[in-house]
């Protein structure tokens, strides 16, 4: 085993960075593999669970800006929806604008179970930031914001 200090170093920012990026990458993986035993539970895939909750929460879209809000691929949304059309969750139609799209809708049986989903699903998103403050939050959140739009 190596002592810290004959660990390679990249230099201190550099280190900083890696260590930085491998608590988010930790602290995620916790999360969603939490959630992902929930979501399992409930009988859908974590796929299905994002497609199902975009379409709940911002009406019918295209497969594209599923893709897009969910930051999956185009092929996997493809499949996650032709399945929920299977059974009875979401229903396609062609685009009036663009006969090459599909636009997506989320039926009455699907709103249900989102619905029934949801409200577990925000307060376990909850309890896992318990252990942050309030003003630790709105940091936590700015600086990953921060992050992202940098990029």
């Amino acid at each position: 085993m190596k002592l810290r200090s004959e660990v390679k170093s990249y230099g201190e920012r550099t280190d900083k960075s890696m260590q930085t990026w491998m608590q988010i990458v930790r602290a995620f993986t916790k999360i969603r593999t939490k959630e992902l035993k929930y979501i399992n539970a409930c009988g859908l895939s974590m796929n299905q669970f994002e497609v199902l909750e975009v379409l709940y929460h911002r009406g019918d879209l295209a497969v594209g800006a599923i893709t897009k809000l969910i930051m999956s691929t185009p092929g996997n949304v493809t499949v996650v929806v032709k399945n929920l059309t299977r059974d009875g969750l979401v229903q396609t139609m062609p685009s009036s604008e663009d006969s090459r799209v599909r636009i997506v809708s989320i039926t009455e049986k699907g709103k249900a179970i989102i619905a029934g989903m949801f409200t577990q699903h925000s307060a376990n998103l909850k309890s896992y930031f318990e252990v942050l403050s309030d003003e630790e939050m709105v940091i936590v959140y700015d600086l990953l914001r921060k992050l992202q739009k940098a990029q």
